[in-house]
């Protein structure tokens, strides 16, 4: 039998190799690769997220801006406009807008948020508080 290194060995006896050395190592890059794709997924999928959370935060934050001018809304404009900024910027948004219509307060609000690094966006949102009709 043909196992030491020092023995020559003839076609018969030589030991079948089925990975040609081409081969080898397929199973790690296969590995490699399968994680870089969740990688991929799991950030795309983060980055969705936060852009859900920001379409929230403004949707939160135009409404409580909405309701806080709509309770200053006897005292005027400027002071119902800025009872809604109030609120709006301790919610984290930025009021682009206001108007009072009446007794009913019109506000719209944006939020900025980065859901990839170096990629900024804006959520806005707009909200209306006043009375209740009939």
């Amino acid at each position: 039998m043909c196992l030491s290194v020092r023995v020559r060995c003839g076609p018969a006896e030589r030991i079948d190799q089925s990975s040609p050395d081409g081969q080898r190592g397929g199973a790690t890059v296969l590995l490699l690769a399968m994680g870089l794709v969740l990688v991929l997924f799991g950030t795309f999928g983060a980055a969705i997220t936060v852009a859900g959370m920001a379409d929230q935060r403004a949707m939160v934050a135009a409404d409580l801006g909405a309701l806080a001018g709509a309770a200053q809304a006897l005292d005027g404009d400027m002071t119902a406009c800025a009872s809604a900024a109030d609120i709006v910027a301790r919610n984290a948004g930025r009021m682009v807008g206001c108007h009072l219509g009446g007794l009913d307060v019109l506000v719209t609000v944006e939020v900025a948020f980065t859901p990839l690094p170096g990629l900024t966006r804006v959520a806005t949102s707009t909200a209306r508080a006043g009375p209740v009709r009939a």
